[in-house]
């Protein structure tokens, strides 16, 4: 188990052979850090040292390396040592006296879930983006101390445990990686859970009144999905530690860790985060359940030299995502309305893909290393090949609570048996457990068809039928004409900006990314207000004569418009009494 014996180690002194951190901000105003680290008692005769290339929560690469220099080594004496570079992430020390003192530079700018952002107003600190370890004492107690005697208005934030002033500790490398830390002049909400003590850290501008209106919707966000699984995980030292940095210079995300997660916006509470942010926190909290204890067994241990695969993504993170803004509807925090319109734009996005095509929900999780924050830069066909285990995996969540709710059943009751079985004991699942859990709890032939059709295919549930059973309906009537791609202007010109979904429209009249639109029908079109006026005068068989330019040639295409695929989901006014009650007791939690 990952963190099997966190509390036995915490519950005694460190011993000699522990491992030392000290980070100070002297130079914040130009993203810098200082830092300084100690590797004593060594055995092995030359010491490599290394910068993460993952981060826990994400599953693709991300170069820390890049962002470190000025490295250099002593002795115990203080006596200089060889440095060299055996790779691109690596440093190698040699002629060391059982001693290195490392001493380095980070350079730091992006406040998000991945990355360290340091400057004059905060150090946000995601451990892998900011220290260098040694792979081969990762079981060692780690100890840092977080200077900011040049900041001395700054407070510290972690879910590191605490050992009196700004010293903090870790029992081994996997928990201080993922511990992020958030150290700035921020405001601190606390309130009781049973035993647990959950905290909420704002760094950003908000007034008093905004901040009390924000932690009471996080109160009611714990409090609702506590009563999904009927508890709180047992999170170590007691405390669960939500990190908000909502600043301008902020990049939105949000990543669970195991006690604490850290959420990050450029909107502000009184710009729009009040309701624009309050979502994230309700799926990173559910993450405290889904994901850091009930966890997929093919993420352990979780591995900071590759990329990390899963196939479990879709039930990891696309149930979390399911139950986001379930939480925020049980909650009083969305009206029913808000929710069921709300459903419009993941369910169109996942079911009308031509995706499905060629990945199940277990093969859209293998896809996260090549798209969870990663960076490429040849194009791709994300369009035809890829739906998000996101958006996918809320969808599938949603089929599924559906369905249970027809036979007297529910999605909470279930979450709840794979919390027992395996998230509670901390022992990862496959996917044959899940499968298993839901075999006992609705029964083999139930689950084997779930499975069989919905998971390891890519089948679509029968939506209508499931929906008019709690008073939702489903309508694709709209009359507009349907194009098939994006079309957006750049300055005087238009251009097809995404490559066309395959069997829509535009695909077939052989319509690609890139190509400028230069007129419709004989008229010059130069703007994406003219081209939607254009679409909505337009309906279903008429032909668009296109004159594109292409690759400097001019072309001539003919597209033959369609029906606007999309669904339309709304709240049935006309359902009857047993479904508008079937639908209180899903949104209502009841």
């Amino acid at each position: 188990m990952r963190f099997l014996f966190i509390l036995l180690i915490f519950s005694c002194t460190c011993f000699a052979q522990t491992n030392s951190y000290h980070i100070s901000f002297e130079n914040a105003v130009h993203h810098e850090a200082n830092v300084k680290v100690k590797f004593p008692d060594l055995e092995q005769e030359d010491l490599i040292v290394r910068m993460s290339r993952t981060s826990p929560g994400r599953y693709a690469l991300h170069e820390f390396a890049k962002n470190v220099y000025g490295v250099k080594a002593t002795n115990s004496k203080g006596e200089a040592l060889s440095v060299s570079r055996p790779d691109p992430y690596s440093w190698r020390i040699t002629g060391h006296d059982g001693t290195v003192n490392l001493e380095y530079t980070l350079f730091a700018d992006r406040a998000d879930g991945t990355y360290s952002q340091i400057d004059e107003t905060h150090a946000h600190l995601n451990i892998p983006a900011t220290f260098i370890y040694a792979e081969t004492l990762e079981a060692r107690p780690v100890e840092v101390f977080f200077d900011t005697k040049a900041h001395p208005e700054w407070k510290i934030a972690t879910q590191l445990k605490p050992e009196g002033g700004n010293r903090f500790s870790a029992p081994h490398l996997q928990y201080f990686m993922d511990s992020p830390t958030e150290i700035s002049d921020h405001v601190v909400g606390k309130f009781d859970v049973n035993d647990a003590n959950i905290r909420f850290v704002l760094h950003g501008p908000a007034t008093k009144e905004e901040f009390e209106e924000y932690f009471d919707k996080v109160k009611k966000i714990v409090t609702e999905q506590k009563a999904i699984f009927g508890e709180l995980p047992d999170f170590d030292f007691g405390t669960y530690t939500f990190l908000a940095c909502y600043l301008p210079h902020a990049s939105g995300d949000g990543m669970e860790h195991r006690n604490s997660t850290i959420l990050t916006s450029s909107r502000t509470l009184e710009e729009g985060g009040m309701a624009g942010n309050i979502g994230t926190v309700a799926h990173e909290f559910f993450h405290a359940w889904n994901v850091e204890r009930i966890r997929p067994q093919d993420l352990e241990p979780f591995d900071f030299t590759e990329a990390n695969m899963s196939g479990l993504l879709w039930f990891a993170e696309g149930f979390t995502s399911y139950y986001t803004p379930l939480t925020l509807v049980r909650a009083g925090i969305i009206s029913h309305d808000d929710y069921a319109n709300g459903l419009n734009g993941t369910f169109n996005y996942v079911w009308n893909s031509p995706a499905r095509e060629y990945f199940s929900p277990v093969e859209m999780s293998y896809q996260a290393p090549f798209v969870d924050a990663a960076t490429s830069v040849d194009p791709v066909n994300r369009e035809n090949t890829f739906i998000s285990y996101y958006s996918y995996g809320s969808m599938l969540g949603l089929a599924l609570d559906l369905q249970l709710r027809q036979k007297g059943l529910n999605l909470d009751s279930f979450m709840k048996n794979v919390w027992e079985q395996y998230g509670k004991k901390e022992k990862p699942y496959t996917l044959n457990d899940l499968q298993t859990v839901l075999s006992q709890y609705a029964g083999e032939n139930f689950s084997s068809e779930y499975f069989e059709k919905y998971i390891n295919d890519s089948k679509i549930p029968d939506f209508d039928q499931l929906f008019k059973h709690v008073g939702l309906k489903i309508e694709r009537t709209s009359g507009n004409a349907f194009f098939g791609t994006s079309v957006q202007a750049d300055e005087d010109k238009l251009y097809i900006t995404g490559n066309p979904q395959k069997n829509t429209p535009a695909y077939k009249a052989g319509l690609d990314r890139g190509d400028m639109i230069i007129s419709v029908n004989g008229s010059e079109i130069k703007t994406e207000e003219a081209w939607k006026e254009m679409l909505a005068n337009s309906k279903a068989g008429d032909v668009l004569n296109l004159e594109i330019e292409r690759f400097g040639k001019i072309i001539k295409k003919s597209v033959k418009l369609e029906q606007d695929p999309t669904y339309k989901i709304s709240i049935d006014e006309k359902a009857s009494s047993k479904a508008v009650k079937a639908r209180k007791e899903w949104l209502e939690g009841k």
